[in-house]
C-alpha cells in the first residue's frame, strides 16, 4: 500500500468551511482508505491506499467532502516519496536563521504553466523570498504572513490553486507518513 498525504485547501480558516477532523477521518475511511490520521485542524490527512490514480482519488475525496460538509475543498495529494523530495529540494535548507514557522510550502496540483511561472519569477517580493520548484512554491516570510502584501498577489497569480503549509507542518506530515509506511 502507498502512503498518501492529503492537503485540503481552505478548511477551518476564520470560521469558514468547517469540518471536524474526526468527521474527516471517518469520511476518508468510508472511501476505503486505511490507517487514516489527521494533523491539526487545517485539513492534513495521512493514510494508506491501494489506489494508483491519485487524480481520481483526489476527486473522490473532494466529492465526499462536498456531500458531507456542504462545501468543496480542493484536495492536493502527495506520496510519502514525493514529500521526501519536497523536503530535499528546500532552497532555504542551508541558510542560517530561517524560522520554520515562517517558511511556507505551497503545494500546487500541477507544475505551473510557463506564463504563471514567469509571473511568479517577475514579482518584487522584498522582504519575502520566493522559489518555485516543480509543483511546489517555497516562500519565506521573515516578518510573518499576517501583513504580507505578497499573499493576495500570489493567490491571484496562482488562481488559488494551491494550499500552503509551514515547514513545521510539512516535516510533521513526513514523520507521520514514514511511521505509517512502517506500520503493519
Amino acid at each position: 500500500m502507498t502512503v498518501i498525504i492529503a492537503l485540503l485547501r481552505g478548511v477551518n480558516l476564520a470560521g469558514h468551511h468547517k469540518i471536524r477532523m474526526e468527521d474527516l477521518r471517518a469520511l476518508c475511511e468510508s472511501l476505503g482508505l486505511h490507517n487514516v490520521q489527521t494533523y491539526v485542524q487545517s485539513g492534513n490527512v495521512v493514510f494508506r491506499t491501494d489506489e494508483r490514480n491519485l487524480a481520481k482519488l483526489a476527486q473522490r475525496i473532494e466529492d465526499a467532502i462536498e456531500k458531507k460538509a456542504g462545501f468543496r475543498s480542493s484536495v492536493i495529494l502527495r506520496t510519502s516519496s514525493e514529500l521526501i523530495d519536497v523536503i530535499a529540494r528546500n532552497p532555504f535548507a542551508t541558510r542560517r536563521g530561517i524560522e520554520p514557522g515562517k517558511l511556507i510550502v505551497t503545494f500546487l496540483p500541477a507544475a505551473p504553466s510557463p506564463e504563471i511561472r514567469d509571473a511568479v519569477l517577475k514579482l518584487k517580493t522584498n522582504p519575502e523570498e520566493v522559489r518555485l520548484d516543480g509543483r511546489e512554491l517555497y516562500t519565506y516570510f521573515p516578518d510573518g504572513m499576517g501583513r504580507s502584501k505578497l499573499v493576495p498577489v500570489m493567490e491571484r497569480i496562482l488562481k488559488k490553486s494551491g494550499t500552503g503549509r509551514n515547514w513545521n507542518t510539512v516535516t510533521k506530515l513526513l514523520e507521520m507518513a514514514e511511521a505509517l509506511k512502517n506500520f503493519r
